[in-house]
């Protein structure tokens, strides 16, 4: 039923299903996947250590500022700390300017090796990356600001870079992790991704992963026990403990036949990013509607409403109607 523009929907098994799948599609594992990232070349900025071994007689490295090498005599040196320029290039002795952008610290040692080769004995080539500078993943939260997780060959999941910026500050159940990457955006409860495996995804390079203190409130109105905002945890609660939160439905002035759910929808099935408003209803009087509010699920900012029953509102009439008459009625007996 649409009238206006919002959407009137009864709650059934069918709904309840689908809505459970839409939750399903927006997971981090649904969304983003269970790939592990191709490990990234070295980038501008990286600052890397460079070791060269020769053996002996060694012809080019047997200065005075070499280290010794082992029993064997030959001579090693540790060239000073070196970023790789914005070019992408860096410079090492009797080699020159070299290439250094996309490659691994592995190869980048064996393209320097080959070119010593005819000028060292025998060199041998250790290219350590001192300061990651280019591959890393950032982690943002309210208590411990902005961390750069450096991206290593062990690959980073979610739950390593939350652990590495000691990111939660709060209760769990408070708190939600939202992944950024590229132009996708995904955001799920902590303690879902803790409880769900699949949710520690591998994380790429580049990756913003944010951890959020947004406890989620629900409002109820009408006829229920307690007319509030209430805070409910992240991974969610049924209608039925929100009813319960709200000290139940009235006895005195509910309409069992009447409670509904507000909520702003997304556009999902269009792909518009626009929402539109629903209303979920519910009848407590068919038996089985209480097993349909256990399992529907409230979000952030729901609106929960039950109805006043039809006699409540003739109490309401009548109350107000002796209200009136009845100061009337004394004043006329007063004058007899």
């Amino acid at each position: 039923m649409n009238q206006k523009g919002i959407e009137l929907v009864d709650i059934d098994a069918k709904l309840i299903k689908d809505l459970s799948s839409l939750r399903k599609s927006s997971s981090f594992f649904e969304l983003f996947g269970n790939q592990i990232p191709a490990q990234k070349g070295l980038g501008p900025g990286d600052v890397l250590d460079v070791t060269i071994w020769e053996a002996p007689p060694a012809a080019l490295f047997g200065g005075p500022q070499a280290e010794g090498f082992g029993a064997s005599g030959g001579q090693s040196i540790t060239l000073p700390s070196q970023a790789v320029g914005s070019d992408g290039g860096m410079s090492v002795p009797f080699v020159g300017r070299i290439q250094a952008a996309g490659l691994s610290t592995e190869a980048l040692a064996a393209e320097i090796a080959r070119r010593l080769k005819g000028k060292a004995n025998q060199p041998q080539v250790l290219v350590r990356l001192a300061q990651n500078q280019t591959s890393f993943i950032t982690v943002l939260s309210d208590g411990a600001g902005p961390v750069r997780v450096p991206f290593t060959a062990k690959t980073e999941r979610l739950l390593d870079a939350l652990t590495t910026g000691n990111s939660a500050h709060q209760a769990v159940d408070k708190l939600a992790v939202q992944i950024v990457r590229g132009n996708r955006i995904g955001r799920m409860p902590l303690a879902q991704v803790i409880n769900d495996p699949r949710q520690n995804i591998p994380l790429f390079p580049g990756d913003t992963v944010s951890v959020l203190y947004q406890p989620n409130t629900f409002t109820a109105f009408g006829a229920t026990g307690k007319n509030d905002e209430i805070s409910f945890e992240a991974p969610g609660i049924s209608l039925a403990q929100a009813l319960a939160r709200t000290g139940g439905l009235n006895d005195n002035r509910a309409d069992p036949r009447g409670v509904f759910v507000f909520r702003m929808e997304e556009r999902a099935a269009s792909g518009a990013d626009a929402k539109f408003p629903v209303i979920y209803r519910l009848d407590l009087t068919e038996p089985g509607s209480y097993f349909l509010a256990r399992n529907f699920t409230i979000d952030d900012k729901d609106i929960v409403y039950v109805a006043n029953a039809p006699i409540a509102d003739l109490q309401k009439f009548l109350n107000v109607l002796f209200s009136v008459a009845y100061p009337i009625v004394n004043s006329v007996n007063s004058f007899k």
